[in-house]
Parts: structure tokens; C-alpha cells; sequence
């Protein structure tokens, strides 16, 4: 490397010309194709922003000027030239660098982001907060054309126009215009209007005519609204405008000298400011320029020829199939998903049955409730969502699902460990904020087949809002003596046995396992209780176990709130004598390493339980 390996520090790319800084780009694109390839991550959108994470740091001083990316599944460029290149190697691998943005690694990383359209809201503040305090510095906003379907992107774009305080929202652009363009006098306006030597020449011309004795204002205003009528001839209008954004763009997303111009342009305005660039999702990788959703977060992968070393069947692709097959036997059911079609599954469904899909773009809340309404009119929906997104539609699963005793069903996909994507995308929460809601049917199935019996009883069997809950990968080794056929439980082993491991879902595998080791050294003294249906608990489930002298329960979710605390509970109100535990995840927040590692280290494997188990009898 002739430049990245000496970069300690933003400071350092501030003297290199914009041909070091061309070559720097190359650089950076070499490290994020060789590391993604090793390490797995999010690859087509970080070389997308190269050239704009190189601009951002030449011009801007973080961390005294915030950057602040949404998703921040795009800052790799960003950790690279903010002292983190020596460590790059581990991103997304355990004790290594996060796959998204972290203030715990770097201050300049401004706030933890995974999901989407939160960063116009949190650079507000910024801006706002500099305002109260009199800070000079800049809040700059990130955020792609993806992330500007959330609601919340449009709530913030609302308050932070009228706001009149100083903001720069940089709206990159890789998918749709959002703007027309039209003609070449309106591609060198575009670009003119993103100089410096522009705006000090209109804020120098401004403060001039305004001082002109008696007619001074008024003229200015006249030739305010002469320069807005002949842009608008030349532009139109834009709805960021409207909105009290100062637009300027769109540009060359990829022209380091273009976006150098444009910032220093942006910063010299004391108001919110929309810079529109357009960039080339996967940008200097062929094969993820070609195909940019399917290299948007990716596993490992052969560079020479792009393919995935790791393929096969899991269960996003088993319910696709599943759920393929229903659509063609029953016209009610209908796929939503929340811009997730290929993570959740639902490509073919998409492909096969288009009048039935509905992607509404990154709106989780959304849709919840135009899940709702299909129900009202008789369709039977079924909402594909990964578990760590579904929490931002809580209201929505309490108000227009649930209350509404409609019969809709949820989709929920990474549920329990998810590995390397860490704190902002592990699925441990949904059962504990689902078992609290009134009117909602919980499955978590273990295996492929018990995924498609939970299925079949969802849609044919239950009336009312049902949630069925499986995990990231694909399914574990169960004991082939295990009946998987749908019921509420089943109990694996001696349904007298004096102890008892309870579980659901993935880790079910684990107390197969853990219990066939513990009976090999005491015959018939362990069984397995394994929940099927885990909201609302059936009343046999409990006294199932009533019998025994201990019980020990295992959940891969959050403690506080979850299913093991009320298992507890329900022992406790039928008299329960016997000794009961609980090892859950407690209440904190899970840092990214391997799945498996995760298990591990929370007890969740069989030899974890194992040693809760032996512990425990001790």
C-alpha cells in the first residue's frame, strides 16, 4: 500500500493531492473486497462510498465535525481512515472491529447505527446541540435513497428544514433519480453551485444589495424570486426544497475533487443544506456492481469468480419454498416484506406469485398495519421480517395487530443469535416484547419440518395474529427418534424422568444432545421438554414437568420478560415443590462473534448445559 498504511488519522489524507487521493481509493477497494471476502460483511455499499468517505475526511474534522452514517453498514472506508486499518483484518470476527458503526471503537464513530433511517434525526440533535452551545462545527447526515423510504427519514427531513440550523444532509443516490436532470447547462449548474467560490460570492452579493439605503431588502427579495423562477426552469422545484433545504446536486458521487468542492461549498451555508450525489452501488467489483443486492451483505466468497464458499439449505430458504407452495394451492396468501426479499426468503415468491408480493421498502411499521388491512379484506398476509427489525414496529404489533383480532401472520426470521452482524441485529428480544401482548400465538419451531407444521397451523388452524419465530442458517442435528409433528410440546426421552431440560427452537438440538450424554452416566433420569408453542403457554406444557425434582430451562432470548420467567411463574402458581433454573441471556446487549461462540459463552451449547446441569445438582 502506498498511502492507506500510513494513515493514522483523517489529518493524514489532507495534504495528499486528488491523485494520491484517486490512488488511496484504489487502495481502499483492494482491502474491502480482500477482507469482505474472508471475513463476510456488507461489501456493495461500502464500495460505494469510497471516494465520498475519502471527501468527508478531507474536508470535514472529525470527530469535532459529527458524521453520522445511517444503517452504518457503510462506514468500512470510514474505520479505515480513522486509525483503524492495523485492526481490519477482525472486523465482524469476535474481540475485532464491528461491521457497523460503534463509539465504543472510535470516537469517531458517533453513534451505534444497524438500522435504518435514523441518521437525519441524530444529526439534528447535533446540529441542534451545537446551536444551544455555540459550536461552529458541522452535523452531516449520510443516508442512501434505501433508507429514505423509512417514515422516520421524512419525519426528520420535516422538522430539520424549518429549523433553519446548520446541517448537511448528504443523500446518496445509487438506485433512483430522485431529481431530473435535464440537459448539459443543468449538469454545469449543478456542479457550479456546489463551489466555494459560489456561495462566498452570493453571501458577498447578498449582504451588499441588503445594505443599498430604503430599497435595499425589497430588491434582494425581487431577485431572490427572479433567480428561484429561472432555476425552477432549468431544475424544477425539489421536494427537499420545499421542504426549507438549501439542494445542491446532483453530482459525481465518485469524482473526489467534485465532492471536495461541493462539502466546502455546503459548509460555508448557516442553514440545512441536501447534497445530492449519485454513486454506483458495488462500485470497482464487477461482480458486485452486477448484482449489488446480493453482494449488500454477503458470507464469505471466492473474489475470482464472486461465488459464496458456503451454500445450501436454511431456513429463509425453506420458508420461501414453503410458502411457494401454499400461494399456489390458497389466492388469499400474500408476502410482505420490508425491502428484505432475497435476506427473507421470498425471491421466488416475488418472482412467481407478483401480484401477491408486496415490498414497501424499509417501513417496518408500515407493514404491520398494511398487513392489517389485507386481513380486513380477506387476504391471509404473511410478513417476512428478521427479528431485530420487527422491534421497530412494536406499536403497530399492539394497535393494528393484535387489538384488531385479525388473522395475520408473522415471518420472523434471525430470531436468537444471529453471529458476526452484533449488537443492533441479534433476534434475543422479540420473545420477551411478544409475550407481553395480548392475542398473539408464538411458534418456535426446531427443525425444516417443524417449521412447515407451524406453518400449516398459522394459516389454516388459528384465527387470530400468529408469530413464528426461526432462526438464522440452517437446522440443527435433532435425535431421529424425535417425532416432529406439530403439537404445543413434545418431551424427548422419559416423560417420568425426575429432571427435565426445557427449551425451543435451535436449542433444542443442544439439550437432545446434552441429555443423552447425562443419561449415559444416570439412565432415564433427564428428558427434554421442548416448546412448540411458546406464547400463549398451554397448561399441560407446565404440568408436564409438575412431577419433577428439578427443571432446568434454557432460552436463547433476552431473561427479563422472556418465556423462561414465565415458565417459572407457571410452576410457581401450580404448587411446583422441586428446584427450578433458568439460563437465558441476561439483560445485555450481545456483542458479535460466531453463532456457535455465542451459545457458548451464554451456556446455550450441550456442553453449557451440561455444566448448568451438573452445577445445578450439586
Amino acid at each position: 500500500m502506498k498511502y492507506l498504511d500510513k494513515i493514522q488519522a483523517p489529518s493524514d489524507i489532507k495534504s495528499l493531492s486528488f491523485e494520491e487521493l484517486d490512488i488511496l481509493a484504489g487502495e481502499v477497494r483492494k482491502v474491502l473486497i480482500d477482507t469482505v471476502s474472508q471475513n463476510g460483511g456488507h461489501l456493495a455499499s461500502n464500495l460505494g462510498v469510497v471516494e465520498l468517505s475519502i471527501a468527508l475526511h478531507r474536508v470535514f474534522d472529525s470527530p469535532k465535525d459529527k458524521i453520522i452514517w445511517d444503517v452504518g453498514h457503510q462506514v468500512y472506508t470510514h474505520k479505515l481512515l480513522t486509525g483503524r486499518y492495523a485492526d481490519f483484518s477482525s472486523i465482524r470476527k469476535e474481540n475485532g472491529l464491528s461491521g457497523f458503526s460503534c463509539p465504543r471503537e472510535s470516537d469517531h464513530d458517533i453513534f451505534f447505527s444497524g438500522h435504518s433511517s435514523t441518521s437525519i434525526s441524530a444529526a439534528l440533535g447535533v446540529a441542534t446541540a451545537n446551536s444551544i452551545s455555540g459550536d461552529k462545527h458541522t452535523a452531516i447526515a449520510v443516508i442512501g435513497d434505501g433508507a429514505l423510504t423509512g417514515g422516520l427519514a421524512y419525519e426528520a427531513l420535516n422538522n430539520a428544514g424549518r429549523s433553519g440550523k446548520r446541517l448537511i444532509v448528504i443523500l446518496n443516490d445509487n438506485e433512483m433519480s430522485i431529481s431530473k436532470n435535464v440537459g448539459s447547462v443543468a449538469r454545469y449548474l449543478a456542479v457550479l453551485r456546489t463551489k466555494p467560490a459560489y456561495f462566498r460570492l452570493k453571501a458577498g452579493t447578498e449582504k451588499a444589495i441588503n445594505h443599498i439605503p430604503f430599497i435595499g431588502r425589497t430588491l434582494s427579495e425581487h431577485i431572490f424570486k427572479l433567480k428561484t423562477k429561472i432555476k425552477n426552469l432549468i431544475y424544477k422545484s425539489t421536494f427537499f426544497e420545499d421542504l426549507g433545504f438549501r439542494y445542491m446536486g446532483p453530482i459525481d458521487g465518485h469524482n473526489i475533487e467534485q465532492l471536495s468542492e461541493a462539502l466546502e461549498g455546503a459548509k460555508l451555508v448557516n442553514a440545512p443544506v441536501l447534497l445530492h450525489i449519485n454513486t454506483v452501488k458495488g462500485k470497482g467489483y464487477n461482480y458486485a456492481e452486477k448484482a449489488p443486492s446480493e453482494y449488500h451483505g454477503i458470507s464469505k466468497f471466492n473474489i475470482d469468480t464472486g461465488e459464496p464458499l458456503f451454500s445450501g439449505a436454511n431456513f429463509s430458504g425453506e420458508f420461501g419454498k414453503f410458502l411457494c407452495e401454499i400461494a399456489a394451492k390458497d389466492k388469499r396468501v400474500c408476502a410482505v416484506t420490508a425491502a428484505m426479499s432475497l435476506g427473507t426468503g421470498l425471491e421466488d415468491f416475488r418472482k412467481q406469485y407478483p401480484t401477491r408480493f408486496f415490498d414497501v421498502g424499509i417501513a417496518e411499521e408500515h407493514a404491520i398495519t398494511f398487513s392489517s388491512g389485507l386481513a380486513r379484506g380477506g387476504m391471509i398476509p404473511i410478513f417476512a421480517v428478521y427479528s431485530s427489525f420487527l422491534q421497530r414496529g412494536y406499536d403497530q404489533l399492539v394497535h393494528d395487530g393484535a387489538l384488531q383480532e385479525l388473522h395475520m401472520i408473522l415471518a420472523i426470521d434471525r430470531a436468537g443469535f444471529v453471529g458476526e452482524d452484533g449488537v443492533s441485529h441479534q433476534g434475543i428480544l422479540d420473545t420477551a416484547f411478544l409475550n407481553g401482548i395480548p392475542n398473539i400465538t408464538v411458534f418456535a419451531p426446531s427443525t425444516y419440518k417443524g417449521l412447515k407444521h407451524a406453518f400449516i397451523q398459522a394459516i389454516y388452524h388459528e384465527n387470530g395474529f400468529v408469530a413464528i419465530r426461526y432462526p438464522r442458517g440452517c437446522e440443527a442435528t435433532v435425535p431421529e427418534n424425535t417425532e416432529d409433528v406439530f403439537s404445543t410440546f413434545e418431551i424427548y426421552g422419559n416423560a417420568d424422568a425426575p429432571n427435565f431440560l426445557v427449551t425451543y427452537g435451535r436449542t433444542f438440538s443442544a439439550a437432545a444432545a446434552a441429555c443423552d450424554a447425562l443419561n449415559k452416566e444416570s439412565p432415564s433420569q433427564y428428558a427434554v421438554l421442548k416448546l412448540n408453542q411458546i406464547t400463549p403457554l398451554d397448561p399441560d406444557t407446565i404440568k408436564s414437568v409438575l412431577h419433577a425434582k428439578s427443571v432446568f430451562f434454557f432460552e436463547e432470548g433476552i431473561e427479563s420478560g422472556g418465556i423462561g420467567e414465565t415458565f417459572g411463574a407457571g410452576l410457581l402458581q401450580n404448587g411446583y415443590q422441586g428446584i427450578y433454573s433458568l439460563t437465558a441471556v441476561p439483560n445485555e446487549f450481545v456483542v458479535h462473534a460466531s453463532v456457535a461462540a455465542q451459545l457458548k459463552r451464554y451456556k446455550l451449547d450441550c456442553d453449557g448445559m451440561i455444566e448448568v446441569i451438573t452445577n445445578g445438582r450439586e
